[in-house]
């Protein structure tokens, strides 16, 4: 078992040394990071049947936000522990497709940046961009990598990384008639926020009823949680964004449906409460303190949990027809104040 010196990485070196009753393991690329080079890996869980539904989740995009890959990890974890004793899981799996990417910039992580070892944002990286006025710097921009998310050269490749994403989602997710994402981050505000295309634009995307629809039956299942669920355009826009280039290529796709999302993790809650974790960068984007973590990942567990059984039902709660349209209304009055309704 190959020794990285990463918390995170280590323990992925460990569930791919343990195996596991159907636990597919894949190195999508190695990262170099100089003297090293730091495995990407895939997990992937059930059935590939493209008629069934997928649902991948991804973590780690941002090396300094250590916890989206925590959150990541500890529910793989979760899975793979079950798999062993839970008939119900087992049977769902025959039916779903399940993709697990913990730690997409191990370079990061490993140089605790926010970007990537080339000093790319790997989230600013896909050929994409804003037909409006994104913000200064925060948007990305071609200015070099000596200031945070910089997009890359201008028409250079996508980075190792964004690339290995792509191959992933157009291998597992994509050729699904219906697959979801989950993209696990922190860093934005005092709330936990979910976030759905658009990034780059202010329209709604299409598929705007549909996840009204899901915010609908997260609200009635979990009826206290505290999330904040909103198009990410609501926020800023940004050029590069990788999900809103996946959804665009996923809507060529006739008769499928790919619904994509970000949890953003508000750690300026866990700076409100632990103020001396402003002079560390990792405490920046991170809960230092152990109970606080624990905390974390027990919340967003019971979350990831929910979106893969949302996943695996989705033909239960996906409106039509008629509904659909009543969706989409509410939805434009919730998010867009009614307006190109």
């Amino acid at each position: 078992m190959e020794h990285t010196g990463i918390e995170e990485l280590d323990e992925l070196e460990r569930i791919v040394a343990a195996g596991g009753s159907g636990l597919e393991v894949r190195t999508l690329c190695r990262i170099d990071c100089g003297a090293r080079q730091l495995p990407l890996y895939a997990f992937g869980l059930g059935n590939r049947d493209p008629e069934v539904p997928a649902i991948g989740i991804f973590g780690g995009v941002h090396g300094l936000e250590s916890i989206g890959a925590q959150v990541v990890i500890a529910y793989l974890q979760s899975i793979i522990s079950r798999l062993r004793w839970d008939t119900t899981l087992q049977r769902q799996l025959e039916h779903l497709r399940l993709v697990f990417v913990p730690v997409v910039n191990p370079g990061g992580m490993w140089r605790r940046t926010r970007a990537n070892p080339q000093g790319v944002d790997l989230m600013r990286n896909a050929p994409l961009e804003s037909p409006e006025r994104a913000p200064f710097l925060i948007g990305g921009h071609r200015l070099g990598p000596r200031l945070p998310w910089y997009r890359g050269p201008l028409d250079g490749p996508m980075e190792a990384e964004a690339a290995a994403v792509c191959r992933i989602a157009d291998e597992e997710l994509l050729g699904h008639r219906f697959s979801m994402v989950v993209d696990c981050h922190s860093g934005f505000g005092l709330s936990d926020r979910i976030w759905f295309p658009y990034a780059h634009t202010a329209l709604p995307i299409p598929h705007l009823a549909e996840m009204h629809a899901l915010l609908e039956i997260l609200d009635q299942t979990h009826s206290h949680h505290r999330y904040v669920f909103e198009p990410q355009s609501r926020q800023y826009l940004a050029h590069g964004d990788l999900w809103d280039y996946l959804y665009l290529r996923a809507l060529e796709r006739d008769e499928r449906i790919f619904l994509p999302l970000t949890l953003e993790m508000g750690s300026w809650l866990w700076v409100k409460k632990n103020p001396r974790q402003l002079f560390s960068r990792h405490g920046m984007f991170n809960p230092l303190i152990e109970h606080r973590r624990q905390r974390v990942l027990r919340r967003h567990l019971a979350w990831l949990d929910f979106m893969t059984r949302a996943a695996s039902g989705n033909a239960l709660w996906l409106p039509q027809g008629a509904a659909r349209e009543s969706h989409r209304r509410l939805a434009m009055q919730r998010w867009y104040g009614g307006s190109q309704a």
